[in-house]
């Protein structure tokens, strides 16, 4: 009981920390971090790409979207089945046609046939918070931890976020799946010392 109400306490000051933020600073973050991103190897070995679709106060993922496509990449997004409890990987063509708004304000597109997880080889990840060491606090509903403790996922996993929302320490659950490396507007850190596997 206690862990969770820490994790609802922390939740709440790091969403405050991201209202905060001037919509003009948090585009000027974003392109830094969106940039570090697309010039990694782990991007540019990468050929199946899994985005998430941004919310206003999230990292914009736009720019990655873009790279990937102009470099010949397949870009995947989260479509969630609340039936199953997860988020199936969808492609999409666009950051425009074919996306609705779901249930907890995220797009997600309308349709579309989900990608084998074993194709994807790098799976870019939100949060509302993260560590230094590699762990990551959601936003209360498991669907990353779940989708990356699937054994059929032999990528690597990334979040993405503002320097502002890495935190000193979080709770760490048994079910919490650490990062292979994280991204912020500040730099890299890698935690996993895996390679994406050759194609």
């Amino acid at each position: 009981m206690a862990e969770g109400s820490n994790k609802s306490i922390i939740r709440r000051q790091l969403r405050d920390v991201l209202a905060a933020m001037p919509a003009e600073h948090r585009h000027r973050k974003s392109v830094a971090a969106c940039d570090l991103i697309a010039s990694s190897p782990e991007f540019h070995q990468a050929w199946v790409i899994m985005l998430f679709l941004s919310t206003a106060e999230e990292v914009d993922t736009a720019p990655l979207a873009l790279r990937a496509w102009q470099s010949g990449k397949t870009v995947v997004v989260p479509k969630v089945s609340w039936d199953q409890r997860r988020i199936l990987p969808v492609e999409i063509a666009s950051l425009q046609a074919g996306l609705t708004v779901n249930g907890t304000g995220v797009r997600e597109p309308v349709a579309g046939k989900p990608v084998p997880v074993e194709y994807i080889d790098l799976v870019i990840v939100p949060g509302l918070g993260f560590t230094e060491k590699g762990h990551r606090i959601g936003r209360g509903m498991g669907f990353y931890d779940r989708f990356l403790a699937q054994s059929d996922f032999l990528g690597l996993s990334c979040g993405l976020c503002f320097q502002e929302q890495i935190v000193p320490e979080l709770p760490v659950l048994d079910h919490d799946m650490p990062l292979s490396m994280l991204v912020s507007d500040h730099g890299i850190r890698r935690f996993s010392t895996s390679c994406i596997r050759q194609s």
